[in-house]
């Protein structure tokens, strides 16, 4: 196994439900061996803050390809905007940081958060400028959370931080060339989206990190963007994976929630995914409001290769499993 500390330069820019820093090294012991010998396309539908990204560009340099991908505009925007213009970023970044810092009063802070937010959710900017106050928003409101409402405005409220950093230079240059290294190419579409995208005639390994389905009715993991993620959605994700299956050359895994762990009667993905490998991961969950709802916890990694052979899982044997 890689020493991640040792070679994880470049990192998450952004703080994102369901971010996968702290899984990388159990998740690297279950990637496919075939990574390791020749040249791939790497593709994530659900990218989200690119922990698994920018860890996989830093630790296999025979991708050939990458594609990313994500529902979320604002999100890919961002992406392409540290791409493309870091350096306007860090600027425009810098500007802000400096105003907010030099204000003292936490209520003065606050009108000023407060207006950056409305000026996000209102004001026609630029794609630079939507990305500074995206990332100023993302590293002063509570519990460094992005959420919108069901008209897709970010409506998380004001976090009580003393010095924030605002603007990580060395990130956002890390992460910018790293995305022109892999010309990765970014989309903002639907996630079924990037069937077209498959290499027909290379090796494709896929990344799927889904909103998460809730473990409980009263939860709503998932519902942090607009366009939420239901169980209708989960089965057409199942089915698409499946569909994959069916192909040569393409390989996934899956990371969701471990319903099961909580309500031993749940069984959905067990159901859902039946025939696929299915692995199950420690992590900590952080985002819930109320701290003693915080802590470790099982999530699924769902492949359709097997652990020890690594052998991938043909569509006659998935007929056999269903």
């Amino acid at each position: 196994m890689s020493n991640i500390k040792a070679t994880y330069n470049a990192k998450p820019f952004i703080k994102w439900v369901g971010g996968k820093g702290q899984l990388l090294s159990q998740l690297e012991t279950l990637l496919p061996l075939d990574l390791y010998g020749e040249e791939f396309s790497y593709i994530e539908p659900f990218v989200g803050g690119g922990a698994m990204l920018f860890f996989m560009l830093q630790k296999f340099p025979n991708i050939r390809r990458v594609v990313i991908n994500d529902i979320n505009s604002n999100l890919t925007n961002a992406y392409c905007t540290i791409k493309e213009a870091p350096e306007e970023l860090i600027y425009r970044l810098k500007h802000i940081e400096q105003k907010y810092l030099s204000i003292i009063s936490e209520d003065k802070r606050k009108e000023f958060y407060i207006e950056m937010r409305r000026c996000f959710n209102e004001e026609q900017l630029t794609c630079i400028e939507k990305t500074a106050l995206l990332l100023f928003l993302n590293r002063t409101c509570f519990n460094g959370l992005y959420r919108e409402n069901a008209r897709g405005k970010f409506n998380v409220p004001f976090g009580r931080y003393l010095s924030p950093t605002i603007c990580n230079e060395s990130v956002i240059y890390a992460d910018s060339e790293l995305l022109n290294r892999f010309n990765v190419q970014i989309l903002n579409s639907d996630f079924k989206d990037i069937y077209k995208h498959i290499d027909a005639f290379g090796f494709n390994f896929i990344y799927f990190d889904p909103p998460y389905r809730p473990l409980t009715t009263t939860s709503s993991f998932n519902n942090y963007v607009k366009e939420g993620f239901n169980d209708d959605d989960q089965l057409k994700l199942a089915n698409f994976c499946r569909q994959l299956s069916a192909r040569d050359k393409v390989l996934w895994m899956l990371s969701n929630s471990d319903c099961s762990s909580k309500n031993p009667s749940d069984t959905f993905f067990e159901e859902i995914y039946r025939g696929f490998d299915i692995q199950r991961v420690y992590a900590s969950r952080m985002v819930n409001a109320q701290a003693n709802k915080r802590g470790k916890l099982t999530e699924l990694l769902i492949r359709n290769y097997r652990s020890k052979a690594q052998k991938h899982i043909s569509e006659a044997q998935l007929k056999i499993a269903l």
